[in-house]
Order: structure tokens, then C-alpha cells, then sequence
């Protein structure tokens, strides 16, 4: 009796050819430097935020709280890299201090807003009805007022200090983020998977947590990505508009504030603020529209 060998084919489908095994995280990162250069480089700012944030302390020069009234609006020089502001401070290392504001601000209120603002719709899908009537008009009233407005008359009430702005801020990006992962919800609510947990008597907080969350969780990562690069502006708006950071704080916004005043006499002071808020806010950006194009399942395989 003889053996005779069989050639096993490999699995494929005419509609959709064979199936390929998927890229590894090394291969990911590959396609991601080689296809979006645009996102590497608002990688690449982003990481030096981060960087800058960390080590601010071991790479400044001066004590940024510390006055010198034989410095005050001193130009750039080997002792001031960057000059001295309208009290003599170290405007090189208030710079650098002021990475860490910019970061706790956006991070975390990008953060937040965007979480509440996905548990929100993800729940107001999954009971429907009324409640979903009901919170999609709050939304509309919340989307009705600009996000600057609103943090400013948040801001009002509230007082100024980094973490009111924070609040304010997450207040003012539940809305958008609840329309958007809403309507993600809406399409996964739909799924096979989804009709199948609830024949099999599955509550709908463990398909929210289950198979809700996780399946929005690209679009999630997106939103606050792009959240993040508004977050530092807007930070920098409020505290220009003298709402935000208290006036000791070395954030941007605030050191363009005191600029302002001196800026025919000592224009450096508006230039740098200025720079590093325009540079920051572009390389979140790039991030956030490169990371969108990859994990938006709308947009994935358009690029």
C-alpha cells in the first residue's frame, strides 16, 4: 500500500485572494516612516515636547522664577540664550518650564474630555430611545458655542489657575468627541457579533466594555491625538486673555501676554513664545491627521 503525498494549498478566497499574515509591530513602524513623513516629523516634535517637559529642569541655564532687576528685557547673549523678560527672568528657561503646562494641559484634558465624551455616546447608543434623544440635544447646545467660548465663560466662573483650565478645556471637548464615537457606536451596534451577544442574554454594559470600547478605541486614540494640539493653543489663548496660568507660571500664552507690552522695544519676547507655540501645535497636528489616515477603520486602506 502505497502513501501518496498531499499537497496542502494555502487558504484563499477568489474575492479576496490569500490571506497574508499580519505586519508585526516592527513592520507597522516601517510603513508608518516610510508612508507618512509628515506624521514622523510631528512625531518627532512631539517626542521632543516630552523630552523638553522631563528634563526641563537639567537643561535650564537660569532660575525661572528668579527676578533680576539688571536684566530686564535684556537681549540674547551667551548668559541669556533667549533674553530676559519685563522682570529679568531667564526667558530660555521659562520656555522650557513651560513645555510641562503645555503637556499637563493637553494631555489631560484632551484625555479626559475625549473619554467622557466616548462613554457618553457609547451610552446613549446603547439605551436609545429618550436618553439618546435627550443627550444628543445637550450635545447640540454644547456644540451651538464655540470651544473657546465656552472655556472662557467656564474659566469666568471657575477662576484661573492650570488645572480650572483643564477642567474647562475637558468640558468644552465632550461634545464633539461624543458626536464622533456616537456615530462609531451607531455602526458597531449593528455587527453580527453584536446581535449575537444579545441572543445570548448579554447585558449591555459588558457589551459596552466587551466589545464597544475596544472597537473605538483607534478612533479614540485619533481624537485626542488631534484634541491635544487645540488643548495647547487654547491653554495659550486663555492664558493670554489672562484667564489661564497664574501670572508666576511660565506658560506661552502668559510670557506672549507681557510681550505684548514691550514688543517695539524688545520684540524677541513675542518671537520665541510665539515659535514654540505655532511648532508644537503644527507637529501635533501632523501626528494626529498621519494616525487618523492609519487607525480610522473609515479611512483604512485609502492610503
Amino acid at each position: 500500500m502505497t502513501q501518496q503525498s498531499i499537497d496542502i494549498e494555502p487558504l484563499s478566497d477568489p474575492l479576496i485572494g490569500e490571506l497574508k499574515p499580519r505586519r508585526t509591530l516592527r513592520q507597522n513602524v516601517v510603513w508608518f516612516i516610510r508612508y507618512k513623513p509628515l506624521g514622523v516629523f510631528g512625531g518627532v516634535i512631539a517626542s521632543m515636547l516630552i523630552l523638553v517637559a522631563i528634563f526641563a529642569g537639567l537643561l535650564a541655564t537660569h532660575d525661572y522664577t528668579f527676578p533680576d532687576s539688571s536684566r530686564i528685557l535684556a537681549p540674547p547673549s551667551s548668559d541669556m540664550w533667549l533674553g530676559g523678560d519685563s522682570l529679568g527672568r531667564d526667558m530660555y528657561s521659562r520656555l522650557l518650564h513651560g513645555a510641562r503646562i503645555s503637556l499637563y494641559v493637553g494631555i489631560l484634558s484632551s484625555s479626559i474630555g475625549t473619554t467622557l465624551g466616548m462613554m457618553v455616546g457609547i451610552i446613549s447608543v446603547h439605551y436609545g430611545g429618550k436618553m439618546d434623544l435627550i443627550v444628543q440635544r445637550i450635545v447640540d447646545a454644547m456644540i451651538a458655542f464655540p470651544g473657546l467660548i465656552l472655556a472662557i465663560a467656564i474659566m469666568a466662573a471657575l477662576g484661573a489657575s492650570i488645572n480650572n483650565v483643564v477642567i474647562a478645556l475637558s468640558i468644552a471637548y465632550i461634545p464633539s468627541a461624543t458626536r464622533i464615537l456616537r456615530s462609531q457606536a451607531l455602526a458597531i451596534k449593528e455587527m453580527d457579533y453584536i446581535l449575537a451577544a444579545r441572543a445570548l442574554g448579554v447585558g449591555d454594559w459588558r457589551i459596552m466594555i466587551r466589545h464597544t470600547i475596544p472597537n473605538c478605541f483607534s478612533l479614540y486614540i485619533v481624537i485626542v491625538t488631534l484634541h491635544l494640539g487645540g488643548a495647547i493653543i487654547s491653554e495659550a489663548g486663555l492664558s493670554f486673555l489672562g484667564i489661564g496660568a497664574p501670572p508666576q507660571e511660565p506658560s506661552w500664552g502668559a510670557m506672549l501676554t507681557g510681550a505684548s507690552q514691550n514688543v517695539r522695544i524688545a520684540p524677541w519676547q513675542a518671537v520665541f513664545p510665539g515659535v514654540c507655540i505655532a511648532l508644537v501645535v503644527f507637529g501635533w497636528n501632523l501626528l494626529g491627521d498621519a494616525m487618523r489616515d492609519v487607525l480610522d477603520p473609515r479611512l483604512r486602506g485609502t492610503t
